[in-house]
Formats: C-alpha cells, structure tokens, sequence
C-alpha cells in the first residue's frame, strides 16, 4: 500500500525544487510556517484540503498535479 502523504509530500518538494524556491518562500506564499512545510514534504503531516489548496495556488499548479 502506498503511503499517501509521502507521495504528496515528494510531489510538492519535486515542484518546489524546480520552481527553485525554498521551504521558507514557498510558507510565505501560501501562509503556512516553514516547519509545516518540511513536514508535509517528508510525509509527516496528513496534510488538510485547504492547505493543500494554499500549496497548490502558492506553486502555480492544480491541486491534482499534487497527488
């Protein structure tokens, strides 16, 4: 069974990495802590709809792109 928050978290930290921004720039655009962000990246978090929707709008991408 895949682990789905890893997936996410690998596929937001793909996109944010070639859009070449940091953890802490990509928080302040989507207003999320930075600590937030590493987490969901390393699949820590079960990252909520609204904020995965704050991710989304903040790296220019749709939601699905994400998942």
């Amino acid at each position: 069974m895949k682990n789905i928050n890893k997936e996410v978290g690998l596929n937001i930290r793909k996109i944010r990495e070639d859009k070449g921004l940091s953890q802490e720039k990509l928080a302040a655009l989507a207003d999320l802590h930075r600590t937030y962000i590493g987490q969901i990246e390393r699949g820590e978090k079960n990252i909520g709809l609204k904020n995965l929707e704050k991710i989304a709008k903040a790296l220019g991408v749709n939601i699905k792109d994400l998942l």
